[in-house]
């Protein structure tokens, strides 16, 4: 009986939150959020290299950081195998 609930209450939680993810989401695309003006890219540009000065943003001359590379690297694969474990906690959950 309590895990009827207990898979009750999943149940609405996640409809819930999907429902307020999808409200958000349309409402920053109706009102055009994040949008920069001077840029006549849409959306995606940020993530392209043809947004004017980018260069000036990745090269090593203008940006430094006191962090080696071989954190960054670390630090990335950490990352990578924590979420690889978290999808196996998930789908063994499920079953």
């Amino acid at each position: 009986m309590a895990n009827r609930r207990r898979n009750t209450l999943f149940k609405v939680v996640t409809a819930l939150a999907v429902v307020a993810i999808l409200g958000c989401a349309v409402y920053i695309m109706a009102n055009r959020l994040g949008l920069s003006p001077d840029y006549d890219f849409g959306a995606g540009a940020y993530y392209y290299a043809d947004i004017p000065g980018f260069d000036k943003v990745v090269r090593d001359d203008v940006y430094h950081t006191k962090v080696p590379v071989w954190v960054h690297i670390v630090l990335f694969l950490a990352w990578g195998w924590l979420m690889y474990r978290l999808w196996v906690w998930v789908d063994n959950r499920k079953s």
